[in-house]
């Protein structure tokens, strides 16, 4: 379980959400909602262990994810609002890299395969820095096609797609959910998915509705 305990965001002089409470099981999809200013990229980067929190905690598996470090990063795929690569590495090197980091090496040929079925089949030994928007933010969600992680939480992982990529996007979330994965978004896009259970939040005014 990955629980949202008493949770409260200021950023300067202003607080962005206060006493946010919830909680999330495997097999769920926790969609947050919200106008811009509104917190959902800091609540997202709170989760995730980027960023510290004004008041309460984040819980994994009942503890406070700021003593195990490590051990819930492994169970962590975070993707930001920018794709986050290299320009001068490849997309294979970039795939590569970036799961490295993570702690989840993996092969070639796995990269070679992730990169082809997220439709950058061709454009692999490219460096990053020639590749469109869309083709850059499909070398980040090439990620999740390789991940490990339990918990994936995604910060408008359907930026700069088109239909075809929206909807193999969402296929990927559903198989995660359907190995009882769980996943955190934003977006500002309608999306469906076909396992596991959605759920909402929304941010807005200092407090949330769950």
């Amino acid at each position: 379980m990955l629980e949202c305990v008493n949770l409260q965001c200021t950023r300067g002089d202003r607080t962005l959400f206060t006493d946010l409470n919830f909680s999330l099981n495997e097999g769920e999809i926790l969609h947050v909602k919200g106008v811009n200013g509104s917190g959902k990229t800091s609540l997202l980067r709170i989760m995730a262990g980027l960023m510290l929190a004004a008041e309460g905690e984040i819980r994994w598996n009942s503890k406070n994810i700021r003593k195990l470090r490590e051990e819930y990063q492994k169970d962590l795929l975070y993707l930001g609002h920018l794709p986050g690569i290299k320009a001068d590495l490849t997309a294979l090197e970039n795939l590569r890299v970036n799961n490295a980091l993570g702690g989840n090496e993996i092969s070639e040929e796995e990269a070679w395969n992730a990169l082809g079925h997220i439709g950058l089949k061709g454009r692999e030994d490219l460096p990053a820095r020639v590749l469109s928007q869309g083709q850059q933010r499909r070398v980040a969600l090439a990620r999740m096609l390789v991940s490990k992680a339990k918990i994936w939480i995604l910060d408008e992982p359907f930026t700069a797609l088109d239909v075809k990529a929206v909807a193999m996007l969402q296929d990927v979330l559903s198989n995660h959910l359907q190995q009882q994965g769980m996943i955190v978004l934003t977006t500002h896009q309608d999306f469906t998915v076909s396992q596991g259970s959605l759920r909402m939040i929304h941010l807005g005014l200092n407090e949330a509705t769950v």
